[in-house]
């Protein structure tokens, strides 16, 4: 991928963001925007937090170039700002799942080899 950005502060950049998604009640807000436009209201509503928690997550999300506004006479309505968001989203609890996955296979075959052997 060529970027106009120095290899130093790309990696600086890609850390703030992930530090920024490290939070699962920020990732449980993201999931909300996969297709829409949400004002603090409705995800107040939806995650039955409060509304500051709420704000300070947007806030913070919105400051890591995550999410973006638009003013609709007194709503600000929060959205994804790229469409890559979501697929970076999306390839990350793939990769969750597979490796759960996995894991639990390692498992159950462990489990049948220890019960095999007590035979």
């Amino acid at each position: 991928m060529k970027t106009p950005i120095s290899g130093t502060l790309l990696f600086h950049l890609h850390a703030e963001m992930c530090k920024t998604l490290s939070n699962h009640k920020r990732l449980e807000i993201l999931s909300l925007f996969r297709d829409t436009e949400l004002n603090v209201s409705e995800i107040v509503r939806k995650m039955l937090i409060p509304k500051a928690n709420v704000s300070q997550h947007l806030s913070m999300m919105r400051k890591a170039g995550i999410l973006e506004t638009r003013r609709d006479g007194l709503n600000i309505y929060y959205r994804i700002s790229n469409p890559k968001v979501m697929k970076a989203y999306d390839l990350i609890c793939e990769v969750l799942v597979e490796h759960h996955q996995k894991v639990n296979t390692i498992m159950s075959g462990a489990k049948g080899e220890r019960n095999q052997h007590a035979i």
